[in-house]
């Protein structure tokens, strides 16, 4: 019987782990290149001159502007060289397929080749992209795209620094309008005290998996490796919504798309972790296997895969740097402290010796 539940977690877990594996490469629900975290502070300061339901705001960890246009009026949005860029009103969301903007947009970096057809002095071609009146795109003006930091930031790259004021021009009919804002250089934290503290905690989890199995002791153990697993599978799941809402998903709609189109891979393994954390609270047979597996996959595929938050002054969350970081290791704690503890108590069951009959 041990080894019928043996072999089904293992095929539940197998095959979550592979569907993870298999819709982890795409992340179209914040923008495909949307950074795991940065070090650039981007802010609106306003529009002026206001327009009443005309709304801006800074997406993705500042990868992005969106912009909300529910004044019933038509606003576009100019490009590098003066063009009209983007249209919105209430027909939808357009683009103008012969400004060099729509290409250059397209990736963080600005790095897409521009077609023949991208002539910021043609007539524009409006191409329909949306129905709806928001629309979010990268802007190179909010932006720092070089590779290493500006001048004042090396010299004293442990001071917060305002690398530049930006504006973005926009056109309400005949009448120009200004997307205001700042760009701001962070100082990172340290990135060894948080990995420092994660291996820590990972070790102490992982020590519970040495208290002898058959013992009762050895029973509260993995009730607590259960009760810590659930509480990080709990948070690779909130970590993933924060992160499309930070994307500027709106609704329970519209966060669970991101998360099913964008955000599986976390998901998944966080609703893993927790269903074999309160496997084993019930202490059911095979518990320990389950708690392994389940928590290697969390660490990997939703504490690894945050983990540059550890580096970075801003995180793709709509709330602190500081909350992120934590959230972030105690998925990376329970997670491979999870694994640890499963391993040796698997290893510690496979020496014990087989009781004979009389």
């Amino acid at each position: 019987m041990i080894r019928t539940l043996l072999a089904r977690t293992g095929l539940v877990a197998a095959a979550a782990c592979v569907v993870t594996l298999g819709t982890a490469a795409p992340a179209a629900a914040h923008g495909a290149d949307a950074p795991d975290g940065t070090d650039y502070r981007t802010r609106t300061t306003g529009v002026a001159p206001a327009q009443p339901g005309l709304e801006v705001r800074v997406v993705e960890a500042g990868a992005r502007l969106e912009l909300s246009n529910s004044t019933g009026r038509t606003i576009e949005v100019i490009g590098y060289s003066g063009e009209p860029y983007l249209r919105v009103g209430p027909d939808g969301v357009f683009e103008n397929s012969r400004s060099p903007a729509t290409y250059l947009n397209r990736t963080i970096a600005g790095d897409t080749a521009l077609p023949a057809e991208a002539d910021p002095a043609a007539p524009p071609s409006w191409r329909r992209v949306a129905d709806g009146p928001t629309v979010r795109w990268h802007d190179q003006r909010a932006l720092w795209q070089e590779s290493a930091p500006p001048p004042e930031v090396r010299a004293a790259p442990d001071r917060e620094h305002r690398v530049r004021d930006w504006a973005v021009p926009l056109r309400d009919g005949a009448d120009p309008v200004l997307i205001k804002g700042t760009l701001d250089w962070v100082p990172p934290p340290d990135a060894y005290t948080w990995w420092a503290v994660t291996i820590v905690g990972l070790l102490a989890m992982g020590a519970l998996g040495l208290v002898a199995a058959a013992a009762p002791a050895g029973a509260r153990a993995l009730s607590a490796v259960g009760a810590l697993l659930v509480v990080g599978g709990v948070m690779a799941v909130v970590y993933p919504v924060g992160r499309e809402l930070d994307a500027g998903a709106q609704g329970l709609g519209g966060v669970a798309l991101g998360l099913l189109s964008g955000q599986i891979w976390s998901l998944l393994t966080g609703l893993g972790a927790i269903a074999a954390g309160w496997y084993a609270l019930a202490r059911r047979p095979g518990a320990d296997f389950a708690v392994a597996l389940a928590g290697a996959c969390l660490a990997l595929f939703a504490g690894a895969a945050n983990a540059a938050v550890f580096a970075r002054s801003i995180a793709p969350v709509p709330w602190s740097p500081e909350i992120a970081r934590v959230m972030v290791a105690t998925v990376l704690i329970t997670g491979a402290g999870a694994t640890a503890a499963g391993v040796l108590r698997l290893h510690a069951t496979a020496k014990a010796p087989t009781p004979t009959r009389p």
